[in-house]
């Protein structure tokens, strides 16, 4: 199941990468037919990228959250909280054999 979301996940940045990707050669062809400076041009693309990663960031949460969701849903335990189990029960287990001695 993780697999699946991680692959939706990455199709989604996959096109927003995609999308970047055309907006700058359609940023080449306006520079052509309406004449552009290098650096009006520029200026668009910096747009377009710092658009294009806002829009990444924002969906990358987005998956994010919905993982953490999902994961809730179904039960499962973070890798985190189970090491702190793990760590916690084998305490427990020294303090009762040194008890038992």
């Amino acid at each position: 199941m993780i697999d699946m979301l991680e692959k939706t996940v990455l199709a989604g940045v996959g096109a927003i990468a995609l999308g970047q990707k055309k907006a700058e050669e359609l940023l080449q062809e306006l520079r052509e037919k309406f004449n552009l400076s290098e650096d009006e041009g520029r200026s668009m693309i910096d747009k377009i990228k710092a658009s294009a990663e806002q829009g990444r960031e924002q969906l990358e949460k987005a998956a994010r959250d919905e993982v953490k969701k999902a994961m809730e849903r179904i039960g499962a335990v973070r890798q985190e909280d189970f090491d702190k189990l793990k760590k916690k029960v084998a305490t427990l287990e020294k303090t009762i054999k040194d008890m038992a001695r």
